[in-house]
């Protein structure tokens, strides 16, 4: 538009100065005249010339400019995009954590309730078991006062402690006479006998084999009279002292206390040395502690690492636990 109006420009200057040119062709030369419209033309295409190239430099810096400035927003917005999946991200973990804590302290309640619960079930179940043998032990007082006029007959050999003696099996019902329990020399003993063997006509190994063939089907009663035979027909045989202690350990099964003291008892008295004489010494003093013997049955749980501080390592700690358990005080210390 612009070269538009220089144009029309040129052309009726060009037209004024033809027209004028008759006038002054007596005082000036048409040539002339034409070497300066041709001037001023060159003059008046170079200032529009001039004009145009700053138009289209400004023009191609606005464009830069914008060009710019979009590629600038579209880095910004991705960047804002990206930091908003972060974020999201970030948030969905932190929910994520918060729910496993939730989940872990609900888990953890729920243990500490079931410890709860069993520890509760079974102080429950040692009451139980305690009530169940004090009522025993009354029921067996009551029976000796019933019999105080049978005496029992006394044992040939000196003893520490006695005990009653072994009522061989019968159907009739079973029972056990409790003594009064003072200090460790007032157990009575009685001598054992049998009326009818029933281990087989063979070697000793062969007969222990036999007697504890009743103990892994959980014949005790039977067990009970094996055993005692074979302590009593092999008393120097190197098993002997286990026969002992399973002999023994007839009467705990069944919460037979006293006669198990007094089985207890003759082992550690007859098999010192055995194999079997450390549990033997603490399941004595347990035992002892069950009848109401406390003091005494003390005194053998705390003997054990002192009599056999070479003994097995389960026995120490057994006895460790019992004395806990008992409350038994060292003297020493």
């Amino acid at each position: 538009m612009h070269r538009l109006n220089i144009k029309l420009f040129l052309k009726s200057t060009i037209l004024l100065l033809l027209f004028n040119s008759a006038s002054f062709s007596d005082n000036h030369n048409i040539k002339e005249i034409i070497e300066l419209i041709q001037k001023d033309i060159k003059t008046l295409e170079r200032a529009v010339y001039s004009d145009s190239s700053e138009s289209k430099n400004n023009n191609i810096e606005l464009s830069n400019s914008d060009n710019l400035d979009q590629n600038s927003e579209d880095v910004l917005t991705r960047h804002l995009l990206k930091l908003s999946e972060i974020e999201a991200q970030f948030q969905e973990l932190t929910n994520r954590f918060e729910e496993i804590n939730f989940k872990i302290d609900k888990l953890s309640s729920r243990l500490s309730k079931v410890q709860a619960d069993n520890q509760l079930r079974f102080q429950q179940l040692e009451n139980l078991s305690n009530n169940v043998v004090n009522s025993e032990n009354q029921n067996k007082i009551l029976t000796t006062q019933k019999q105080e006029d049978n005496i029992l007959p006394g044992s040939s050999e000196p003893q520490d402690l006695g005990s009653v003696s072994y009522k061989d099996m019968t159907p009739k019902t079973e029972f056990q006479e409790t003594q009064s329990v003072d200090t460790t020399s007032t157990i009575v003993t009685e001598n054992f006998i049998v009326e009818e063997k029933i281990l087989p006509n063979t070697s000793p190994e062969k007969q222990y084999e036999f007697a504890t063939s009743f103990l892994k089907v959980g014949d005790y009663n039977t067990a009970e009279r094996a055993f005692r035979e074979f302590v009593i027909s092999n008393p120097s045989h190197k098993l002997a002292g286990n026969a002992q202690y399973w002999y023994a350990e007839t009467f705990r099964i069944r919460q037979l206390y006293t006669d198990a003291a007094s089985a207890y008892l003759q082992g550690y008295q007859n098999y010192p040395q055995s194999d079997k004489a450390p549990i033997n010494l603490l399941k004595l003093g347990v035992s002892l502690v069950q009848i109401g013997e406390k003091d005494q049955g003390c005194l053998m749980i705390l003997g054990v690492k002192k009599q056999y501080p070479e003994a097995k390592e389960s026995v120490i700690q057994k006895a460790k636990y019992e004395q806990k358990k008992f409350e038994c005080k060292d003297s020493n210390s």
